[in-house]
């Protein structure tokens, strides 16, 4: 008798022990392929990074990450039967990605109807704006800075060097339409006056027509708002066509990637950027130094993923989204909503992209402060003066 119970009593330990170990799945999908698979592939890398990091020092309370891993082909429909499929057929505990604004937005009402915590890693705010227009974002999070936020650095700075009037110059996507929104509500707040206003489509190899228009209006500044080469083109036909006028470029561009497209035509152009992109010129009192230089000695030295993907201002955002939905996790267990209530109790996470404090009502939580204007200069990033 003692010694089935003995059996029995192994047989349930070595049971709840294998429902201990049982992983712990997460939905990662982003544009691994398309116009913006130069941000999704090392975007994924990222993430199983960090996975591989979380893993190694015990998981989340003794059970390991798991990434289910979907391309969305910068497809909106794709995302959404990929969303779906993580959802009702993989069974994950959250979801991370994906890469742009306009898949973002095509998986929103999908994921906030199953109550599915997910951190996405795109740049638009729409994701997490609600009203009637954009719906709710009970469920959505996102890691990358708002666009309302890169344009009031950038503003910012704007003011600070004297120029009052701006030409925009902004691809008709999702993240441009969000953008140009921005531009326009947050100008007269900094004493900016738009002169003339111009877009084109993200997928376009020429913008010289919108360009010569501009060069004949009364800007004293050019600001160009889209992501991945289209930013090189508006870049290289700026200076064919012999334009003087400073262009800035939006928070999506701070890239080597864009210096490599736009040669010598990207030489003096300024944008707002994670610190990530000038750590060496951090100062040792801010907090965020030691976590970057964490993040590039596993990215360069130990991963050696920036022989194919150099750093760009993209590359951390992944790794924040992972570690707060993980953090998360351990203090709350993987019950969607439970999960979804302390990811939003998160405060003073100090990430790769900023320190984060969400709110009921910020679901992004990073401020002006978490953001710098970088400059091109002798062909690399280094702080704008």
């Amino acid at each position: 008798m003692k010694r089935i119970l003995a059996i029995v009593v192994i047989m349930a330990f070595c049971a709840g022990t294998a429902l201990a170990a049982e992983p712990i799945k997460i939905g990662a999908f982003f544009d691994l392929t398309g116009p913006a698979a130069n941000i999704g592939i090392p975007t994924k890398l990222v993430a199983e990074m960090v996975v591989d990091k979380i893993n190694k020092a015990g998981g989340v309370n003794g059970r390991s990450l798991q990434l289910v891993i979907g391309d969305t082909e910068g497809d909106p429909a794709k995302a959404t039967t990929i969303a779906k499929k993580f959802i009702y057929q993989d069974k994950v505990a959250a979801i991370v990605g994906p890469t742009r604004t306009g898949t973002g937005m095509a998986v929103k009402k999908l994921v906030e109807e199953a109550g599915m915590p997910t951190f996405m890693t795109v740049g638009g705010d729409p994701v997490i704006m609600g009203g009637e227009k954009l719906g709710p974002y009970t469920y959505v999070f996102k890691s990358p800075q708002r666009s309302s936020t890169a344009v009031k650095r950038l503003y910012a700075f704007l003011k600070e060097k004297g120029l009052k009037k701006i030409a925009l110059l902004t691809a008709a996507d999702g993240f441009g339409k969000d953008g140009v929104g921005w531009l326009q509500k947050l100008a007269p707040e900094f004493g900016l006056e738009i002169v003339a206003e111009e877009s084109f489509g993200p997928d376009d190899t020429d913008v010289t027509a919108q360009l010569t228009k501009l060069k004949n209006s009364p800007a004293q500044a050019v600001v160009c708002w889209t992501i991945g080469p289209a930013g090189a083109i508006v870049a290289k036909n700026r200076a064919q066509l012999g334009i003087t006028l400073p262009l800035f470029q939006c928070h999506g561009q701070p890239d080597p990637k864009y210096i490599e497209l736009a040669g010598k035509a990207s030489e003096g152009d300024r944008m707002p950027a994670t610190k990530l992109m000038v750590v060496s010129e951090l100062p040792a009192s801010d907090p965020q130094k030691p976590v970057i230089q964490e993040f590039v000695k596993l990215y360069t030295e130990v991963y050696k993923y920036d022989k194919q993907f150099p750093i760009n201002t993209h590359s951390g955002y992944a790794w924040d989204a992972i570690t707060i939905v993980a953090n998360a996790m351990k203090k709350a267990g993987t019950e969607p909503k439970a999960l979804r209530d302390a990811i939003e109790q998160t405060r003073g996470y100090v990430g790769v992209s900023g320190v984060y404090n969400l709110t009921a009502e910020d679901h992004n939580g990073l401020d002006v402060d978490s953001m710098v204007i970088v400059e091109v200069k002798n062909g690399k990033f280094a702080m704008a003066k």
